[in-house]
């Protein structure tokens, strides 16, 4: 059994000879299986890029489209395929239409389908390859009849346009793969951390300042009651609102300000506690 030499690491082919080798053979395979190829991923595209682009008015138009950039996806894979295993040309698969977690759902898939580099890129191919299709489809059976003695050079320089079409159309954009990538998981720690954000201030607001204040309001109405009865009570009570407000000021200082009080970054955490601690109506130990 006659085996084919193996693909060097830098995917050059051995050069081209007047004797049909084995990777002379492939070529022309290759180069032969284009045009059914081509006319197959052509009529394919043709119809649901055209039914979906054609429809996207309706609400099945835009679902369409989408589902046909997926199909031209797998096209493309059988692409891929069909190069390195007979142009011996090394091509990654590129990486799935991925939905976060935060973006799962018909109506993320089908905006991330539509804005598929890797669909769109392989719809563009699919155009391109009918017209060449035929072009090498042709001189490669002209040359395999009549012109067979410089047939391996025809079928080297055809399949080195092939080659270079499959690796700059179907290729993986590895770093803008990566940053996209990146920015949809950046974008979901920040929503993440904005949320967490907003119920902390929204827990802060309701157990710390409103408390508070809503305590100041029930002291001031007991004040005004005892105004005419016992005004010396009265105005103890309205002393202890005066200090209940500047307490309840500087919460809402601390809160704006942010995140954690000044005394904890200039003194600790056993210190923001204790002074969290000395604030309370209920004797309160803390221990850190």
């Amino acid at each position: 059994m006659t085996m084919s030499p193996p693909v060097p690491d830098d995917d050059r082919l051995p050069p081209a000879r007047f004797a049909l080798d084995p990777w002379t053979w492939k070529e022309i395979s290759y180069l032969l299986s284009n045009l059914p190829m081509a006319l197959a991923g052509f009529v394919y595209t043709v119809f649901m890029i055209g039914v979906g682009v054609g429809l996207s008015v309706t609400v099945i138009g835009l679902p369409l489209l989408a589902a046909g950039l997926q199909g031209a996806r797998l096209l493309g894979r059988a692409e891929r395929g069909r190069a390195r295993g007979l142009l011996g040309i090394r091509i990654d698969e590129p990486s799935s239409v991925a939905l976060t977690r935060h973006d799962q759902g018909f109506f993320p898939w089908l905006w991330s389908s539509l804005k598929d580099p890797v669909g769109w890129r392989a719809v563009l191919y699919s155009f391109i390859r009918l017209p060449w299709g035929v072009l090498t489809f042709t001189v490669t059976l002209v040359s395999l009849f009549v012109l067979w003695p410089v047939l391996p050079f025809t079928a080297r320089l055809l399949t080195n346009a092939d080659r270079a079409m499959a690796r700059g159309l179907l290729s993986p954009s590895d770093e803008l793969e990566r940053r996209i990538a990146e920015l949809e998981s950046d974008r979901g720690v920040v929503v993440d951390t904005a949320a967490a954000d907003l119920r902390r201030i929204e827990r802060d607001l309701h157990d710390g300042a409103q408390a508070r204040l809503v305590a100041l309001a029930m002291g001031l109405g007991l004040a005004k009651e005892k105004l005419t009865e016992d005004p010396e009570a009265a105005a103890r009570m309205v002393d202890e609102a005066h200090g209940e407000v500047k307490v309840a000021l500087q919460e809402l200082r601390d809160l704006a300000r942010g995140i954690h009080p000044a005394v904890l970054t200039d003194r600790g955490l056993d210190a923001a506690l204790s002074a969290i601690a000395s604030r309370c109506t209920v004797p309160v130990r803390v221990g850190v």
